[in-house]
């Protein structure tokens, strides 16, 4: 596919997608959406590809949040679409199998700030801004900001960030723990490939398997996340890259993962 509203490229496994509409602060409109699907499924389905990383074009946003004007075109019914076809997308963000950084470079703003929060890990630079202003419209949060954002920060701060509209900077934002590092707008995609690589040399069933267990043992009791735990590691122990890891501890090597 050939992307009117993303840029695509990958080097050494990793893909870099970024948003780029910079004319409009990179804002969401149905066309980055379905263009953002498509991202899922390439990368998910690509094993030449280990990770994805996520940011704007420019030095000014993220992304904006959605397009306003197209979002005042909407009725009821289109509202709902819309919705949910943005929350398909942030939901395929968040379950998938690769780690999936958000590098955020500005504002990162309603339906921006969504998809940061559907990505697996945040990296923000001392510009970036963080919001849920969709209030001040007469609106809500539409891409599970009002469910994401609790489950990130508690619910007594992110009631009040998203009731009252305002925007947090990049430091407030670490120290409430949405984002894990903060940089400069230089160091965001060289430290958010960093922590990408970091995460390619580890057995790659492993890290998996740990997204997995981690994604969704916090939707579950903590008896029954402890289950898919133990279920993982079983897994886990009996593949060839589990006996290769142990085999190079023990020979005191580097080990040499297949993926397998």
């Amino acid at each position: 596919m050939n992307y009117e509203c993303l840029l695509w490229d990958v080097k050494e496994r990793i893909a870099l997608v970024t948003f780029n509409r910079p004319k409009v602060l990179n804002a969401l409109n149905p066309q980055v959406i379905t263009e953002l699907d498509d991202v899922c499924t390439r990368v998910e389905s690509d094993d030449s590809i280990g990770a994805l990383i996520l940011t704007g074009s420019g030095d000014k946003a993220f992304v904006a949040g959605a397009d306003i004007k197209f979002l005042s075109t909407l009725n009821p019914v289109g509202g709902r679409d819309f919705c949910r076809r943005g929350q398909k997308v942030c939901d395929r963000l968040a379950g998938m199998s690769k780690p999936v950084i958000a590098a955020v470079n500005g504002f990162a703003l309603g339906g921006g700030c969504e998809v940061a929060m559907a990505c697996h890990m945040r990296v923000a630079s001392e510009t970036a801004k963080f919001g849920q202003p969709e209030v001040k419209l007469g609106i809500i949060p539409g891409y599970a900001g009002t469910q994401r954002l609790p489950r990130l920060i508690g619910l007594g701060r992110a009631l009040e960030w998203l009731l009252t509209a305002n925007m947090m900077d990049a430091a407030e934002a670490y120290r409430i723990g949405l984002v894990n590092r903060v940089t400069s707008p230089e160091e965001l995609i060289p430290t958010a490939r960093k922590i990408a690589e970091s995460i390619l040399k580890v057995g790659p069933v492993a890290a998996r398997y740990t997204l997995e267990a981690a994604r969704k043992g916090v939707e579950m009791s903590f008896e029954d996340a402890q289950n898919l735990e133990a279920t993982l590691f079983g897994l886990a122990i009996s593949t060839a890259d589990a006996k290769e890891g142990l085999a190079a501890f023990i020979d005191k090597r580097p080990a040499k993962f297949q993926g397998k």
